[in-house]
């Protein structure tokens, strides 16, 4: 209990310090968000969130690891403050689920051992739980893009049939198809921007299309290079993608049909067929045990 009581008076600390920390630096924010005349400001956790995700040791933690940089580009946070907002994220989730561990270990099993192995264990578990979770969020991502690329081929046909440009049919796009298309609309936002600041639309696609490492928008923005390149001629290109692109959905929903099938098959003989065998040859087993036992 003598080590709970520390830990927590350590903690109460540092929280301390860190509140005196964040309550200088919020109000330098403020006078000068004064000065500046803006009245609006971000809050303690938030600022607290950048503190933390700005500095040396969180700004490493997400540079050392290339997979996280390609997961964030992926996510669609490519700007400073949700770099440093996930860079929070991952040092403070293993030091909180580590505290957690060492709550409940002190709490219900005060006198068991290996405290340190389960804090390390707890440490190591923390620090994988937000890669993983970026993962998954990486990949929904990606999974919500592929879908939304079997409607994004059809409106930009009808946008070209009408004689629009490439670049004037994304921008319609990325304006009017905001509820329709909500990831890819806000990647072609991006990439727009970029093009109005003097790059190339094609290098931009095609850096948009690597950093999102989607099939289907991959041959979509080649057919959308091959367009601005040739001015024209890529009308059948599209139709055909689509109809591969309606194909490949076609089979991916064959196969989970029939995955699904086997699963179930395999959930009903474990459940129903000891059921159906208690039924049929319930009746029977007892009366010879009866037959025994007379």
């Amino acid at each position: 209990m003598a080590y709970l009581i520390c830990a927590v008076l350590l903690l109460g600390a540092m929280a301390l310090l860190i509140n005196n920390v964040v309550q200088d630096r919020l109000s330098q924010q403020r006078v000068m968000q004064r000065l500046d005349g803006d009245k609006s400001g971000p809050g303690k956790l938030s600022l607290w969130m950048r503190m933390v995700g700005n500095s040396k040791f969180g700004q490493r933690s997400i540079t050392m690891d290339s997979e996280t940089q390609t997961l964030l580009n992926r996510l669609g946070w490519r700007t400073a403050s949700q770099r440093s907002l996930f860079a929070a994220f991952q040092i403070g989730t293993p030091f909180a689920f580590a505290g957690l561990v060492f709550l409940g270990h002190e709490l219900f099993f005060p006198r068991s051992g290996n405290l340190l192995v389960v804090l390390l264990f707890s440490l190591a578990l923390g620090y994988l739980i937000p890669k993983r979770m970026l993962a998954y969020a990486a990949k929904r991502r990606q999974q919500e893009v592929a879908v939304e690329v079997s409607t994004f081929i059809p409106l930009l046909r009808i946008l070209f049939e009408s004689g629009m440009a490439v670049e004037q049919a994304l921008r319609v796009l990325s304006q009017d198809a905001r509820e329709l298309l909500p990831v890819l609309t806000g990647e072609l936002r991006v990439v727009l921007s970029r093009v109005d600041s003097g790059l190339e639309l094609s290098q931009e696609l095609s850096k948009t299309a690597s950093l999102l490492d989607v099939d289907e928008f991959n041959d979509t923005c080649v057919i959308l290079q091959q367009l601005i390149q040739q001015g024209g001629g890529a009308m059948k290109s599209l139709q055909a993608l689509k109809e591969l692109l309606d194909d490949r959905r076609l089979t991916r929903m064959e196969e989970y049909i029939s995955k699904m099938s086997a699963k179930m098959s395999v959930v009903m003989m474990v459940f129903l067929f000891p059921a159906l065998m208690i039924v049929l040859a319930g009746p029977s087993f007892v009366a010879i045990s009866r037959a025994f036992l007379s």
